[in-house]
């Protein structure tokens, strides 16, 4: 098993967007390897850091990576998306700042046996928390063609989703699809010999999907946009980084949202709605990696981060 240590994406620009206070109270909801939580736990005298993953490997990691700010981090195993449960379990109405670094980590697709990576045969498992329930192998041998179908479309925009969807339900007919590269050759044997030729690897789009699938990764945005706004303070930042357009049309919506007052129609001689903005947009556009970063780190390359201000 690999060691758990992961290389923070758009670390001085997620410090400069949360806007430190020494005595605030933060929330890392994917805490990782502690890269952002360490350099935070740094800056803060009075302050709290409340550290959340649903990875206990990376919950492991980042305890003894967070051992020199033990006096002032609390780290919980639980999903982001709970973070009003979390927050109400310790006592806290109110927080400064929340951070989110969405998607699966380097640790976590390098380490072959838990089944993220398409490079390395494994059991099909892609869970970020081995506790849970649903697995990679249920979703390939279990559910139906048309939700295989849709997933590999909508989640990992896969063009080539229903001959893949047919190939997989074909092949598990024969045989239970066990492994990660089983699975690959399934997906291979699917595509036209001109995709085979792309750059990208013919499995990426399915595999993303199938993992988004397996963790819900898309339903906890939407979830943690509900949850986390309220819970800032006034003046409290929350900053998230998503890595592919569809966390981010998320993330760009949510926050667009909260920032929007009045929707009643523009005919309206008066306001019936009532409804008031939660928000400033701090990141009208996202912000990306310089050259700097994508050179040191080429996985930073399709990371955003949006940034927006509780009122």
């Amino acid at each position: 098993m690999s060691e758990f240590h992961h290389i923070s994406v758009l670390l001085n620009e997620c410090l400069d967007g949360l806007n430190i206070k020494e005595d605030g109270i933060y929330v890392d909801g994917t805490l990782g390897g502690a890269g952002h939580s360490s350099e935070i736990s740094k800056r803060l005298t009075t302050g709290r850091l409340i550290g959340i993953d649903r990875d206990p490997i990376a919950l492991k990691a980042a305890t003894e990576r967070l051992k020199p700010y033990a006096d002032r981090v609390t780290l919980v195993h639980s999903n982001f998306s709970d973070i009003a449960k979390v927050l109400d379990d310790l006592g806290i109405d109110g927080v400064d700042g929340v951070l989110l670094d969405l998607g699966v980590s380097s640790p976590q697709l390098d380490d072959g046996e838990r089944g993220f990576s398409y490079m390395v045969d494994a059991p099909l498992d892609m869970r970020m928390n081995n506790g849970d329930p649903l697995t990679a192998h249920t979703v390939v041998n279990t559910w139906s063609y048309e939700e295989l179908r849709r997933i590999l479309f909508d989640y990992g925009e896969e063009r080539y989703a229903p001959q893949i969807a047919a190939n997989i339900c074909r092949r598990r007919e024969e045989k239970p699809i066990d492994t990660t590269l089983e699975l690959v050759d399934v997906i291979r044997a699917a595509m036209p010999a001109a995709a085979l030729r792309e750059k990208q690897h013919p499995a990426k789009r399915s595999f993303q999907a199938i993992r988004i699938a397996v963790n819900d990764e898309l339903g906890a945005v939407h979830r943690v946009l509900d949850a986390a706004i309220p819970r800032l303070n006034p003046g409290g930042r929350l900053a998230i980084i998503t890595f592919h357009s569809l966390e981010d049309r998320i993330v760009k919506n949510g926050m667009a949202d909260a920032a929007r007052g009045c929707t009643c129609p523009p005919n309206f001689p008066v306001c019936v709605c009532g409804k008031k903005p939660q928000v400033k947009l701090i990141t009208r556009k996202p912000v990306i990696a310089g050259d700097a970063e994508l050179e040191q780190n080429p996985r930073s390359r399709s990371a955003k981060l949006r940034v927006c201000e509780k009122l």
